[in-house]
């Protein structure tokens, strides 16, 4: 499959949600379920192909809007930054590279990488990715850190500006980190499942 087949599966069909921000939770008095609810809303980030496919189970990212195996085939390696003659910077620069004969681009940010295997959320419920970012064994975070990489970590941000193509993240990295923060400040309750 063709870089560009791979990208315009991301059809305009799939238009990016909204995002709720937290005082769109207000009305909800239960803090426990205040704070399930706003973690729900920010798995429509968590659990967006944009995510998911640097979120894999196994060794291989992934692409599309579909989650396909990523193509050229690549491998985790060492520091989930590809193989040795196969590294992820081999095709992903510091920035999206727009293609100059077809519609899409090549996506690209400093430090490309696959997040660590403890962090796989392909496949999980929410409230297990909510468990597992709880985790700092798994998630290597403390939830201030959390905050703080949702907020404002730039890999993360770029779901919101993925490139040419491709269907960005519902909503903001700027509300993500309201939601995440007001998620913390109310108990960081997970959602069962």
């Amino acid at each position: 499959m063709k870089i560009g087949t791979a990208i315009a599966a991301d059809s305009e069909a799939a238009k990016a949600q909204t995002l709720q921000s937290p005082e769109d939770f207000a009305n909800i008095r239960d803090e426990s379920k205040r704070s399930v609810a706003m973690f729900s809303e920010m798995g429509k980030v968590l659990t967006h192909p944009r995510c998911v496919s640097c979120h894999p189970r196994g060794d291989s990212p992934l692409q599309g809007m579909d989650l396909h195996k990523h193509e050229p085939p690549i491998v985790r390696g060492a520091g989930g930054m590809g193989a040795p003659g196969m590294r992820c910077s081999t095709c992903h620069g510091d920035d999206n590279v727009a293609f100059s004969t077809e519609e899409g681009s090549i996506p690209g940010h400093p430090g490309w990488r696959l997040a660590p295997k403890s962090m796989a959320w392909e496949g999980k419920s929410l409230g297990e990715i909510c468990r597992q970012l709880k985790d700092q064994d798994r998630s290597h975070m403390t939830l201030e850190e959390l905050q703080k990489h949702n907020a404002t970590d730039g890999l993360v941000g770029w779901g919101w500006h993925p490139g040419e193509g491709r269907i960005p993240v519902p909503g903001t990295q700027e509300i993500f980190g309201e939601l995440t923060q007001a998620w913390i400040d109310t108990g960081a309750v997970c959602p069962e499942g």
